[in-house]
């Protein structure tokens, strides 16, 4: 059967593709996610250059153990949306972040543009959810993520966005948001793919960026979008498991692995009862410590 690697993705930073020097020293850097942005951080008259540096950046490879690379483009029923996908399909990214989803329909309509090219499904989809309408629309996206076909991997929380386009007070403790990124995490859950919490905007303050990292962790999310180098570490440091829980993680899948527990459901360790749900969190929570651990996919 196929094996699904379960990669961390505890820090993602987005990087303009149209400053040279940002994207220069991501070789440097050590997030687990780069996000090349064609799209609110590239002014209207540079996303022609920008898509031009981008498929240079990409034509001269990757490092070894680098980073997840995905690229936000435009919304496809925007000017210069298609242009971006083109542009993203020729670099061969990890994944392709839509951003503005809205309804299941604007997955699907990414999903066809990638087959009409040929490209196959390893190129993956993730989506921003930063509208009233994509929130509403939360359980009808969920399920597409449990159709490979659908390419959805990720989903990621634009705070800022719903921020303005709700009229909420954007407190420092989130108050008014968590009801929604809440719902984002439980809707990435019932989908089978991962969730990011959305950027924070203050990245002088790490203090109170570690907090609201904590903060995300204890909600579940796998990871934070970023948006400088300096968030990286505390992010790393936020979204890993602990020493006891990464032992505990490795006992199970180590139990599982043993001839005499292939393919049973249920086994005793240290007298305690434990299922393969158990096998198969203690596989995602060494992927976010790091360990490149993998599952069997369904």
């Amino acid at each position: 059967m196929a094996q699904k690697i379960h990669r961390p993705r505890r820090a993602a930073l987005y990087v303009p593709a149209s400053n040279a020097k940002a994207m220069s020293k991501i070789a440097s850097l050590d997030p687990d996610v780069v996000i090349y942005d064609l799209e609110d951080a590239v002014g209207p008259s540079e996303k022609a250059a920008a898509r031009e540096a981008l498929r240079a950046h990409f034509a001269a490879g990757r490092r070894a153990g680098g980073p997840e690379r995905v690229i936000r483009i435009n919304p496809l029923a925007e000017e210069g949306g298609t242009e971006d996908l083109l542009a993203a399909i020729a670099c061969r990214p990890d994944a392709i972040l839509l951003p503005k989803v809205e309804t299941p329909r604007d997955v699907l309509d990414a999903d066809d543009a990638l087959d009409q090219a040929d490209v196959g499904t390893d190129l993956r989809l993730w989506i921003m959810v930063e509208t009233p309408r994509a929130m509403l629309n939360l359980g009808a996206l969920a399920e597409l993520g449990r159709d490979r076909a659908a390419r959805l991997d990720c989903l990621i929380a634009g705070p800022n966005d719903l921020v303005k386009l709700t009229g909420i007070l954007p407190t420092p403790d989130r108050r008014y948001l968590n009801p929604w990124l809440s719902q984002m995490v439980l809707a990435a859950r019932a989908g089978g793919f991962s969730v990011l919490d959305g950027v924070s905007n203050d990245f002088r303050d790490l203090d109170a960026f570690s907090r609201e990292c904590a903060e995300g962790a204890a909600m579940g999310f796998d990871g934070k979008t970023l948006i400088h180098p300096a968030q990286i570490e505390p992010a790393r440091r936020a979204f890993s498991p602990s020493p006891e829980a990464i032992a505990e993680a490795k006992n199970i899948v180590a139990a599982f692995a043993l001839p005499e527990n292939a393919g049973k459901g249920v086994i005793a360790i240290d007298g305690k009862m434990v299922e393969r749900l158990h096998f198969e969190q203690a596989q995602k929570l060494l992927a976010k410590a790091g360990t490149g651990a993998s599952e069997t996919s369904r």
